[in-house]
């Protein structure tokens, strides 16, 4: 056997040593990389701030097409509203009731409660049916407001299944045209539901 296979106090000094060098230098790299991670992070989380105030700013361009001539559209199909205001919020504590009706046209005895979207779909007609039923009892439990109340529905973008779901639920439909938004011709035999 030669001493070139054999290990010696020194070499295994060095051997220490280079592992301790390779482990410090994985250990720096390890670093990096989670310094990278965390920049990248702060950054997707600065992306979807600033995606979800473009959302919301979107949301709030729409409401305010819609809420442009909605007074004169509904005038149009006799209902005398005349006051429309926006991000009505309510809420019953006892009963565990609250929500948001995003428009809400008033004349004193009928109102007109409008859930705006981007993009209209089913789900968002039937999320809208349950916040009428909720406003409904809401008002209902503080037995001062006899209103009686009507739903509509509108979006920059509506798919034809919510506009059906929607009339058929009997809601109004409003969607953009042009210049302005209508209201959807309703079909034959439509009655308006009031809750």
């Amino acid at each position: 056997m030669s001493d070139q296979g054999a290990l010696t106090y020194e070499g295994i000094l060095e051997m220490f040593r280079e592992t301790d060098r390779r482990m410090q230098e994985t250990d720096r790299r390890m670093q990096e990389t989670d310094r990278r991670m965390q920049e990248t992070d702060r950054q997707m989380k600065e992306t979807d701030k600033k995606i979800s105030a473009l959302g919301s700013r979107i949301g709030e361009i729409i409401e305010s097409m819609v809420k442009g001539n909605i007074v004169a559209k509904f005038q149009e199909f006799g209902y005398e509203v005349t006051e429309c205001s926006r991000n009505k919020f309510f809420e019953n504590k006892k009963l565990g009731i609250r929500g948001e009706i995003d428009l809400f046209l008033d004349d004193g005895e009928i109102a007109v409660l409008i859930e705006v979207k981007t993009t209209l779909e089913t789900a968002d007609v039937r999320n809208h049916i349950e916040r009428l039923e909720k406003y409904r009892r809401c008002t209902d439990a503080k037995g001062t407001n006899k209103r009686r109340f009507i739903g509509a529905v509108a979006g920059a973008i509506a798919t034809d299944e919510a506009v059906r779901i929607a009339q058929e639920s009997g809601l109004y439909v409003i969607v953009q045209s042009g210049k302005a938004v209508e209201i959807v011709a309703p079909p034959d035999g439509f009655q308006a539901k009031e809750w």
